[in-house]
């Protein structure tokens, strides 16, 4: 089935303004996804018809609002194929996902001398929550090194890992280089040692079929901003018997069961680690952008998605000066495409391309050590998601001549 990039654009209310006078070619999807129509009125319902606080009321206003989020969490579930809704926690996002399993679970269980294994893709929200663990727990953090490619391979996973890993914490898909992993095959490496495996979904989720009963992860980390849904909503999916062994990360109203003043229960998984006030609204709009990527297919869309990305490679391997990282083989990264031309800071090449209406994201993108592997201080980064069509492609084609025009890179002195 080929997917009709331009119907679904369509869809999208921001696609109707200008840029510097320019159609908006937006390119920055790893970092943040558009908002569809329906994404956007479900949001504006709720505030005029359902608005009410949850898990605090019997009236309608309340039973309403509470339905629309926990219909939300059993989309989510469904979408990753998780057993049950009740595997799947909110949170605000991957980073807070990613916290809540080093406070809740690390913390607990995790003894001074054991370790906790990454990748040298890692975004700095699977690397910082581990460092302060190392810091406060005397554990230590130790890292999968990457090939030349950027890529992770299963043999350097089993040379890293030790009988003292007790986590394998690792990305699903690079937010900087768009590089794979083979997740079931490294989730298989992190189980024969006895240890955990925690996957950063964050760029995956959106894109790819996830199955997180084919991986057998027991936690898996994503953000629903990058997938249409509204900012502030996340997920930590986790296996119930891991769930159950774990502290609360916060403590307040909706996690406890009884509360003495000496003393305190806590409530069910999953509500135990969803303490306060949660963005009720953000939460419930989310399932409108389930419901808006299961209608599209996620096949569809990936394949659309890597057409594009083959295109933007293609223009930037045949300019001179330009140097593209990540993996050759388009089959082992995702729709993300991160670039450097010579002699330009990317700073500048991210303000040319907008003047162009040209949205990429230029920088470390959290991922500093790995920078410092690439011997850069950061790259422009271009990605696609399933509204982006082939003009968005011909702007940026138009925005790379540009900077190598304007700096003269390439011409001899």
């Amino acid at each position: 089935m080929t997917f009709d990039a331009r119907r679904a654009r369509a869809d999208f209310p921001i696609f109707n303004r200008r840029v510097n006078g320019k159609p908006l070619s937006y390119l920055d999807n790893a970092a943040t996804t558009q908002k569809p129509g329906t994404v956007i009125k479900a949001l504006t319902a709720y505030y005029e018809r359902h608005n009410a606080n949850i898990h605090r009321g019997v009236h309608t206003l309340a039973e309403e609002a509470e339905r629309l989020v926990e219909e939300s969490r059993a989309k989510a579930a469904r979408f990753i194929n998780a057993a049950k809704p009740e595997n799947m926690v909110f949170t605000r996002n991957t980073t807070e996902a990613i916290n809540l399993v080093a406070h809740g679970w690390a913390r607990k269980h995790m003894k001074a001398g054991t370790e906790v294994l990454v990748t040298e893709l890692e975004h700095h929200s699977n690397l910082v929550p581990w460092q302060l663990l190392a810091r406060d727990r005397g554990v230590r953090l130790r890292q999968v090194p990457v090939d030349a490619q950027g890529r992770v391979t299963v043999e350097a996973a089993r040379r890293t890992i030790t009988p003292k890993t007790r986590l394998f914490a690792f990305s699903a898909m690079s937010n900087a280089l768009g590089t794979l992993t083979p997740v079931k095959e490294l989730v298989d490496v992190a189980h024969q040692n006895g240890s955990l495996a925690l996957v950063d979904g964050a760029q995956r989720v959106p894109h790819l079929k996830t199955d997180v009963q084919a991986w057998g992860c027991d936690f898996l980390a994503f953000s629903g901003h990058k997938m249409l849904g509204p900012t502030g909503v996340g997920f930590l999916y986790g296996k119930p018997e891991v769930l159950e062994t774990m502290d609360p990360f916060l403590g307040g109203g909706g996690m406890i069961n009884e509360v003495w003043f000496e003393r305190s229960t806590w409530g069910p998984v999953p509500q135990r680690f969803e303490a306060g006030t949660p963005a009720i609204a953000d939460c419930a709009a989310f399932g409108a952008a389930v419901d808006y990527l299961e209608a599209c297919g996620l096949e569809a869309v990936h394949a659309h998605e890597m057409a594009l990305t083959a295109k933007l490679l293609e223009i930037l391997r045949a300019e001179e000066g330009v140097t593209v990282y990540g993996p050759t083989d388009i089959a082992e990264r995702g729709g993300v495409v991160s670039f450097n031309i010579a002699g330009v800071h990317p700073h500048d090449v991210g303000q040319l391309f907008d003047s162009e209406g040209v949205a990429v994201r230029v920088g470390h993108h959290c991922c500093q050590p790995l920078m410092r592997k690439l011997q850069t201080g950061g790259t422009a980064r271009a990605s696609v998601y399933l509204y982006n069509t082939e003009d968005d492609i011909e702007a940026f084609a138009r925005g790379l001549k540009k900077v190598i025009s304007f700096f003269k890179v390439g011409a001899k002195a």
